[in-house]
């Protein structure tokens, strides 16, 4: 079982090293290498400053607000779907019942 480590940073030394790595992330040849620096310069490590990064990306990305609401309405749709599907085969299969029963009846003259 995993142990959670003590919260060592508080919220202004966060808020404050993302805002370092996106303020000077132009000055680097990639992000990963802004963060290695920035997480040099606060004590902490790459890895945890990249969790914080894309933890806040994550809430405070009005995209990912609306890419929630669209994820659940093409899941309603592929439900829709699916259900409209099922009832065509039932459909299809009374239909072909029937036009059995119908050629199997005595023709009348």
């Amino acid at each position: 079982m995993k142990e959670k480590t003590s919260n060592q940073y508080s919220s202004e030394i966060r808020e404050r090293a993302i805002r370092m790595v996106r303020e000077h992330q132009g000055e680097y040849a990639s992000e990963w290498a802004a963060i290695q620096s920035i997480s040099a310069k606060f004590g902490c490590t790459a890895e945890t400053l990249r969790r914080w990064l894309r933890q806040t990306q994550k809430t405070n990305d009005p995209q990912n607000e609306s890419s929630s609401s669209d994820s659940e309405r093409v899941k309603a749709l592929e439900r829709e779907v699916r259900e409209l599907r099922q009832a065509n085969e039932i459909l299809r299969k009374a239909s072909a019942y029937f036009a059995q029963a119908e050629l199997d009846r005595p023709f009348k003259r």
